[in-house]
């Protein structure tokens, strides 16, 4: 029964393999942010509100849409979308229809936010990330991503 148990666990070399692909990506996470930030005073969480709702139908989503669509729980959502209220980069205003509802809304000062971060934000990911591979080397990438996010989501699903 022992040695049942110990199949199930990684090995070493999985587990070394599994810290540096963390490790490795929560830098990466960090210095896009910081470049983000220092380039344009927005943070990689308003980017993430930003970016849903400058693709939405009329700039607006509801905020549960919205939660959804940038992979967070409701309730850091509010708190985010307070703050950047009062930095005024969004409107929230209730559902027409469902009083328990809010909608979130670009403003026009948070559209030129957006606007403006975008092309040194992607000069970043560049310079980051995507200039550290050979184009085979994305391709395996973008191979292996594919594979774990349709492992997840059929777990998500289980």
């Amino acid at each position: 029964m022992a040695q049942a148990r110990r199949r199930v666990l990684p090995t070493r070399e999985q587990l070394r393999v599994w810290r540096d692909y963390i490790e490795t990506a929560e830098v990466l996470r960090s210095l896009i942010g910081s470049r983000l930030q220092a380039d344009s005073g927005l943070s990689s969480a308003d980017y993430a509100v930003l970016l849903a709702l400058s693709e939405a139908d009329g700039r607006t989503l509801r905020s549960s849409e919205l939660a959804e669509l940038i992979g967070w729980e409701r309730s850091r959502l509010s708190h985010h979308l307070g703050r950047m209220e009062k930095r005024e980069l969004i409107h929230r205003s209730a559902c027409a229809g469902d009083s328990r509802g809010a909608e979130v809304a670009l403003s026009e000062a948070g559209a030129t936010a957006f606007r403006s971060s975008s092309v040194p934000h992607l000069r970043a990911i560049r310079e980051i990330f995507i200039d550290a591979f050979s184009p085979e080397q994305l391709a395996q990438i973008d191979t292996l991503t594919t594979t774990l996010r349709e492992h997840l989501d059929r777990d998500a699903r289980d």
